[in-house]
């Protein structure tokens, strides 16, 4: 199901579905499912990795598409951001227990690309003639 009432006012919008277009659960949707989001998340999995690390975990992510991701899965609560005083400053990044919770699906989505690779590469030849 991917609605759930937050409030018993019937004229205040239902914040947590996602099928609105003024919800905030369509926000945090849309601000995760990007192709980005999910293989940052994967990457970190269970363990804390500075800024360098994570790019190089992550082949062809620019250092702004990294930086923008990573701030916007801060702001959702999906990742800490653990700057250590040191010259220059040691930045790691870890997932949250919600990240952690958002893993196990991104998980479950690699998994089912992994069964379904062999389908959808031959469907894709045969649409594609």
């Amino acid at each position: 199901m991917v609605t759930k009432q937050l409030s018993d006012s019937p004229n205040e919008p239902d914040e947590a579905d996602v099928t609105r277009a003024d919800s905030l659960a369509r926000e945090i949707f849309s601000d995760v499912a990007n192709k980005w989001a999910l293989l940052i998340i994967e990457s970190l999995g269970e363990r804390t990795l500075r800024f360098s690390e994570l790019r190089d975990e992550v082949e062809g992510i620019s250092h702004k598409m990294l930086t923008q991701n990573l701030r916007m899965l801060e702001r959702n609560g999906l990742v800490d951001r653990k700057v250590h005083p040191t010259v220059p400053p040691r930045v790691e990044y870890t997932l949250t227990e919600p990240g952690q919770g958002l893993r196990a699906t991104v998980d479950g989505m690699c998994d089912w690309t992994h069964r379904y690779f062999g389908h959808i590469e031959a469907s894709r030849r045969n649409f594609d003639g």
